[in-house]
């Protein structure tokens, strides 16, 4: 099985919080995890946020990640998808970022990992494991 991380887990796990996370995190085969880009850019997003200071160290720690973790590419399958996803569920304060990973998620046949599972609520296809929970 393979699974496209959330930005919620990717931070867990950059940022080594809960444990189950990691655990999770390191008992799945090496390939077998991804992100989406739309993911990458809302991480590359929290490190241009960073204070001056410690803004090369979460330039580092990110670099690290996504040597373990690769980044796939959005593209034209992925957009079509995005139309599938955004006209079923037509809640118009859903992120627009969310929507994507959701898109990117269902069109890579792969299971997205959250802990926002409301945001990810209802879109056709879509199969969601949240990891905070522990096993």
């Amino acid at each position: 099985m393979r699974f496209m991380l959330d930005t919620n887990i990717c931070i867990h796990l950059i940022s080594q919080h809960l444990p189950q996370v990691r655990t999770r995190f390191m008992a799945t085969p090496l390939g077998d995890v991804v992100m989406s880009v739309v993911t990458y850019a809302e991480l590359r997003h929290g490190v241009e946020r960073c204070p001056q200071d410690d803004r090369s160290a979460a330039d580092r720690a990110l670099q690290r990640f996504i040597g373990r973790v690769p980044v796939l590419p959005f593209g034209e399958r992925d957009a079509e998808s995005y139309g599938v996803v955004r006209a079923a569920v037509r809640d118009r304060n859903r992120d627009t970022m969310d929507r994507l990973i959701a898109a990117h998620a269902v069109s890579a046949a792969v299971v997205l990992v959250t802990n926002n599972e409301a945001d990810f609520k209802d879109y056709p296809g879509l199969k969601i494991e949240n990891w905070t929970l522990g096993a």
